[in-house]
Parts: structure tokens; sequence; C-alpha cells
């Protein structure tokens, strides 16, 4: 959700040195440091103008836009409130603050948040757009294609909300809609990794192996270091028993992101593939734990510890598989036998 409003703050004063003159330069030399992502002397020139005026509501809200896109979201988080406490009508920080609360997992305070935004600038596309993205969090796809096209409405040339629609579609399993949107995204922008990132998901859930591996690779040509990317392409050599290459590209995909579940459930799945069930387990359990409803992740543990010899537990997650229709009660009956 990486749309956060940039207030930039550039009126600049007569007076030569007086303070209203510092801390519009403060605040032009912090924006300059952004732009070169020089975040550590952004902060840094942030904090001055904030230690000359403790209420300087600029200072602060790019200061959490700082530290959002360095992904310390409680820092940011703090300082976007402090920008709003010094100024409750400075209504681009409740975009960015909903965007903080949307990384944080609190999606009631960023829908609260766009609400507020939304009541004095209806007409923006930029909160349907980050409502459909909190919606698709809540896995509430209906609202979010609402939303998505209520944005696209405002903005028909916009790329990104095309590959968001097209990845609700392919949630929803509804592939020939998500084709459809991903490759008028990429008609737009034929850059857009994303869209070639979904659209190997809609060959590999079609089982078209070779065009899915051609589609990620092109994902991962545009971002090479992309941690989902790398973690789509290793569960795809999973599929194709190619484990050592599966290994390198999930290892590399935690490595640039260590708070991804899918990550550790792919590698849970190598470990089943290497007869390893006591780090399967542990692989597994750790995804679980950060997302309960990561898709199989209970056929997989029940695997796990059936081939550990813990019938009983191994039963205990095949049937909350069989109750998430990820198997079919044949296959339970086979696991389970009563």
């Amino acid at each position: 959700m990486r749309n956060n409003v940039w207030i930039l703050g550039v009126i600049l004063l007569a007076c030569a040195d007086g303070k209203e003159t510092k801390l519009q330069r403060f605040l032009l030399q912090g924006n300059s440091m952004v732009e070169k992502r020089n975040y550590q002397e952004a902060k840094r020139y942030f904090r001055e103008a904030v230690k000359l005026d403790s209420c300087f509501s600029d200072a602060w809200n790019n200061l959490g836009t700082v530290y959002y896109n360095e992904g310390n979201y409680s820092e940011a988080l703090a300082s976007y409130d402090r920008a709003l406490d010094c100024n409750p009508d400075f209504y681009d920080v409740y975009v960015n603050r909903a965007n903080t609360y949307y990384e944080l997992n609190n999606q009631a305070f960023a829908l609260r948040d766009l609400d507020t935004y939304g009541k004095r600038k209806p007409d923006t596309s930029i909160v349907f757009f980050s409502r459909g993205l909190i919606y698709t969090s809540m896995r509430d796809y209906d609202g979010a294609i609402r939303a998505f096209k209520r944005a696209l409405q405002m903005d028909s040339s916009n790329a990104e909300t095309r590959v968001n629609l097209g990845t609700v579609y392919y949630y929803k399993k509804q592939y020939d809609s998500a084709t459809l949107f991903l490759h008028e995204a990429l008609k737009r922008k034929e850059d857009e990794a994303n869209a070639f990132n979904t659209l190997s998901l809609i060959e590999m859930e079609k089982g078209n192996n070779v065009q899915a591996m051609t589609r990620i690779n092109q994902a991962l040509s545009l971002q090479p270091d992309n941690a989902f990317f790398l973690n789509n392409r290793g569960y795809m050599y999973l599929l194709n028993n190619d484990l050592a290459k599966a290994l390198d590209d999930i290892d590399r995909s935690i490595g640039e992101d260590p708070y991804n579940p899918w990550a550790y459930r792919n590698k849970g799945i190598y470990y089943l593939k290497v007869k390893d069930p006591e780090a399967a387990i542990r692989l597994l359990e750790r995804a679980e734990k950060m997302d309960a409803f990561i898709a199989r992740i209970n056929v997989y543990l029940g695997e796990a510890f059936h081939m550990k010899g813990d019938k009983q537990r191994g039963c205990f997650y095949y049937k909350k598989a069989l109750d998430q229709n990820e198997i079919s009660d044949q296959d339970y009956k086979k696991a389970c036998p009563q």
C-alpha cells in the first residue's frame, strides 16, 4: 500500500535567518534526502525542524513517511499522530496514517482514517484504491472489487488498480476476469511486474507450469530481489521437484522479507519433500502463527505429523483441512480411517 501523499512544504520566506525560513530549509533539505533515498539524513533534517518547532506538522508527516518507507510502522504511526495532534485539518496525513494502520493489520482504524479523508475529498481515487487493498486483506473480495472499480472510474489510466482487480479475481478463482484486467494493465504499463507475477499464479493453477515459469521469470527480470516473486518461483520449483533451486529461491525470499508466512510454508513443504517432518512442522507452525488462513497449511501440517508418526495430531489438521474444503471427504477418510 505504497500511496503516501508527500507534503513538501516548499514555501520560501523572505526573512534570511528567521525561524520560518529555517523550518522551510530543514524541510526542503529533508525532502531532498528522501528523493536520494538517504533516509538517515532525511530524518536528521526533519528532527531538526521539530526541535525548532515541536508542532511543525509538515515535518512530522514527512518524518512519518520516512519511517514508513523503512518499514518502521510503529514510529511512522507515532509521527503521523503527532502531525494530526498539531493540525487535525492536515487531511493528507489521514491517508498516510491509514496506510500505516493497514501495514499494522489494523483495518478498522485504516478505514476510519480513509472515511475522514473521504469526507473532505470524496472524489479522490486513492481513497477507493486504499479501501480496495484493505478489503482484500480482510478477504472481503466483493468489497475490494467494488472499491477498485470505483477508483478506476476516477482514474481510468491507472495500471496498478487493474493489477489489483486482476489479483482479487485470481483469489476468487475467476481466472478469465483476472487475466483480462492483468493484460489491460500491461497494455498501459508494459513493465508492471506484479501483473506478470499474478499471471504466473493463474497459469500454475491451470497446470500450465511452463507458462507459469515464463511469467514469473518476466516478473523477476524487472524486480530480481522481490521477495514475493522469489518465493513464488521457489514454489514452482517445488512442484517440479527441483529442490535445490526451490530452496535457494525460498531462502533468498526470506532474506529479503522475513515476515512473509508463505515463504515459511513453502520451506516447510521443502522439508516434507526431503522427509524431515520435524523441520517441516517447525516451519509450517511458524507460517500458521503468522497467518492461520494461509492456503493448505492444514493439509501440510497433517502430512507432516503423519510422517512423524503422530496420527492423532495429523488427523486434527486433516479435519481442519476438510472443514475448509481443502481436501475431499474421501481423502480425509483415507488418511484418517475410523
